[in-house]
């Protein structure tokens, strides 16, 4: 049976009807990685104190083409101020910050065994899109935790590029000082990399995205 999404909306209010909206994404399981962190750190961020002024809305995704594919209209029901999207590299020794996500697929099967109907995401769409947030920022939260972290060009042919895609493109599209990311994490393990400090670096990010949302809103404001 086909992997369905996880969801977590926390509650809301009144009082939180000025707040920023986040989108935190996850993926579970595919071939090669029958337990995926990225599921658990979304998750995990979905609890973080660091955010409490902020309205939370976290997505564990299946990894499949269909599913990326949703996407966009994801995006769009969900309206998010800020879109922080998690997946695993486990070959990167480092947190990896996406700058481009690319309007092209590969071929290696999904979690529910299945391939990409095409080589493009977009027909006639772009063929980049540049990622929606200040990456120095990220690179130096993420530091500041004791995480090593690097930007990177290539976040893959798979689904996880789908979503940097299609995340970027739709920042980019509806402006309003919206931000996109995808940040890949390598698998944790003791000692600079264990699931506590990359947790802690995480909640960082978050934190820099944040900061950078009520920034530009303010220079938003000030320029009317």
């Amino acid at each position: 049976m086909p992997d369905r999404p996880e969801r977590r909306r926390l509650p809301t209010g009144e009082a939180d009807a000025g707040k920023p909206r986040i989108l935190i994404t996850g993926f579970g399981r595919f071939p090669g990685a029958p337990s995926n962190p990225s599921g658990f750190f979304a998750r995990k961020l979905a609890r973080s104190r660091r955010v409490h002024d902020a309205r939370l809305d976290v997505r564990v995704l299946p990894t499949s083409w269909d599913e990326a594919a949703r996407f966009p209209s994801m995006l769009d029901r969900i309206d998010p101020d800020i879109v922080l999207m998690i997946g695993l590299a486990a070959r990167r020794p480092q947190v990896c910050v996406e700058l481009i996500g690319r309007n092209a697929t590969g071929m290696f099967p999904d979690a529910n065994r299945r391939r990409p109907a095409a080589r493009r995401l977009a027909k006639g769409g772009a063929d980049t899109y540049a990622c929606a947030a200040s990456p120095a920022p990220l690179l130096h939260a993420l530091r500041q935790s004791g995480v090593p972290a690097r930007v990177s060009r290539d976040a893959g042919r798979y689904v996880c590029n789908a979503l940097a895609f299609s995340a970027y493109g739709w920042a980019r599209r509806t402006g309003q000082h919206r931000l996109a990311v995808f940040v890949h994490i390598p698998l944790p393990h003791a000692g600079v990399l264990s699931a506590a400090r990359l947790e802690r670096g995480l909640e960082a990010v978050l934190a820099a995205l944040l900061a950078e949302h009520r920034s530009s809103r303010l220079t938003g404001v000030a320029e009317r």
